[in-house]
């Protein structure tokens, strides 16, 4: 029987990690790094205690899919050693193409998808550990013919979401985002080679999608973070315009350069150690640089975020007016000594989009009393959740809003 390792976790005590493979993964450099990535990027400008990094959800991932595999396997379902090992394997790995800040600066550094990197790490290290990640590949990819693992991996209730809400309610502090995730856990079955949950655990479900809805608004898309995102997306879109000027060795330069940055390959030889290479503390330090900066709205945007002297931020449910934003912009430039066109990356406006439940995706299905599958939307009303909820935002400088 292999050794266990063991770590301690502030959410659920202890996890244990099998000696072998998976510790070798956890030891390896690409996972390491999530250490220094956070979990909510600038949200602990907002909550304090939102610090966690990427390496905590993965490990609290894990251990919520060897709980699941566990349970079902005390159901009856037939699971294999390596079908296992595969499915812990495919969960731990499935951030690690995350950039810094995580979601924060998604497409800004790079015109790909997350997703799109995990696939490439992973499959760069099946070849370092000679085959050993093929069926974990497999399972990610949704190749895998029994299909619920990859449905605990991804879907509409999948032990990533289950983590992510509980851990991002744990650290902000937020209690309504506490969900059950154990009775969820225990609910689940396998039917049809689809993760199906009993009838019983309807509730629970309810709660869940009531929890996700709550972190949407109040944490991942609360008003005072997306100023943040916003401030920081418009700091390298200008530093784009003259890179060489305003940044110097970072290794953020590569990704950020608007000839490579247009028509990046994640393919190329060099790709994957240049990418490895950058984390939130690069961020930071090119945040740093630009602080001192002769351009005064690289400067004035930089020392926003060092100083969280965040731009103000309008919320409501109808779009503002094109004559409103235009007016804003004109009265911006003129207090700020800038451009029109400058202005606009001070006063800016769009709109955050949430459906917390979507019966266009596969649906979460419910085991009936009688042993058939029925998709949720049929036993449970979820009008509101059905529901896209968009609201209108505008930035402005807390100097104009005065």
């Amino acid at each position: 029987m292999k050794k266990l390792k063991i770590f301690n976790d502030p959410v659920y005590g202890f996890i244990s990690v099998p000696d072998g493979l998976i510790m070798e993964l956890i030891e390896h450099t690409v996972f390491q790094r999530l250490r220094r990535i956070k979990q909510l990027g600038l949200s602990d400008f907002i909550y304090p205690g939102a610090t966690h990094s990427r390496f905590h959800h993965a490990l609290g991932a894990f251990h919520l899919m060897t709980e699941a595999l566990d349970s079902l396997r005390l159901k009856g379902v037939s699971i294999s050693v390596e079908e296992y090992e595969a499915s812990q394997i495919a969960i731990l790995l499935h951030d690690i193409g995350h950039g810094p800040f995580s979601h924060v600066l998604e497409h800004s550094l790079l015109p790909v998808a997350h997703e799109e990197i995990t696939i490439l790490l992973m499959e760069w290290l099946n070849v370092e550990f000679k085959g050993r990640l093929s069926l974990a590949l497999r399972i990610f990819k949704n190749q895998y013919s029994r299909s619920f693992f990859h449905d605990l991996i991804s879907s509409q209730l999948d032990v990533d979401r289950l983590d992510y809400l509980t851990r991002d309610s744990f650290f902000t502090g937020v209690a309504e985002g506490v969900i059950g995730y154990d009775r969820l856990i225990k609910m689940m079955d396998v039917h049809e080679d689809h993760i199906v949950l009993e009838e019983k655990g309807l509730y629970s479900i309810e709660k869940f999608l009531v929890a996700r809805r709550i972190m949407y608004w109040q944490v991942y898309m609360h008003k005072t973070a997306i100023a943040a995102e916003k401030m920081l997306h418009s700091i390298f879109e200008l530093v784009q315009a003259d890179l060489n000027k305003y940044i110097k060795n970072s290794p953020l330069i590569y990704l950020i350069d608007n000839e490579y940055h247009n028509k990046v390959d994640i393919h190329s030889p060099d790709f994957i150690d240049r990418f490895l290479a950058i984390d939130d503390s690069d961020i930071w330090q090119v945040l740093k640089q630009l602080s001192k900066s002769d351009h005064k709205l690289l400067r004035y945007l930089s020392k926003g975020i060092l100083e969280r002297r965040f731009l103000k931020i309008y919320l409501r449910n109808e779009p503002f007016s094109s004559d409103f934003v235009d007016n804003m912009r004109l009265t911006c430039a003129n207090i700020f000594d800038v451009s029109a066109i400058e202005a606009k990356v001070l006063i800016q406006e769009g709109s955050l989009d949430l459906t917390v439940y979507s019966h266009f995706e596969k649906e979460i299905n419910i085991k009936s009393r009688h042993n058939h599958s029925i998709p949720l939307s049929e036993v449970l009303d979820l009008h509101s959740f059905l529901k896209s909820n968009t609201k209108y935002y505008c930035t402005v400088p807390k100097d104009l809003y005065s």
